[in-house]
């Protein structure tokens, strides 16, 4: 079953519960996926979707990171409960120990040097953790490594 298609029977099934959260957020990514696909003019395969959820996924973590240095609690709180259901969408999230397996790889692939080969190394491991693990903590651990490197 396609992520498009357990999208439609999960709204449903929230509609039926009346989850108005879930049911929302649901609506939410639907209507991503609709707007990338106009924007690609074609629709979107499997890998398409996961990439407008991860992009979901990772608005919610900003949103609970400018609500929390502002105090909004209540925000907060709404954010991470629909970032809860995006990620029941996406595929399962890797570690940090296997995050690092991955750069360690990319950079022995694309014969990283230090920190100046930094696009190179990202270029490659992208496409392999898209929507399994947080752009940000990927950049940390390849910098922690690049850096490690040039010195």
């Amino acid at each position: 079953m396609t992520v498009k298609e357990t999208l439609d029977i999960d709204l449903k099934d929230a509609m039926r519960q009346k989850d108005a959260i879930r049911r929302t957020v649901i609506r939410t990514l639907r209507s991503e996926i609709h707007n990338q696909e106009i924007e690609d003019h074609k629709e979107l395969d499997d890998d398409g979707a996961i990439r407008v959820l991860a992009k979901q996924a990772q608005q919610r973590r900003d949103s609970i990171e400018a609500f929390g240095l502002a105090e909004r609690d209540d925000l907060v709180q709404r954010e991470k409960a629909e970032l809860a259901i995006i990620l029941g969408y996406l595929p399962e999230q890797l570690t940090s120990d296997e995050v690092t397996e991955i750069v360690r790889a990319s950079i022995e692939q694309v014969g990283a040097a230090g920190p100046e080969d930094m696009g190179k190394v990202m270029g490659a491991v992208m496409p392999q953790i898209r929507g399994r693990a947080e752009g940000r903590e990927v950049n940390r651990i390849a910098s922690e490594m690049l850096k490690g490197m040039g010195e």
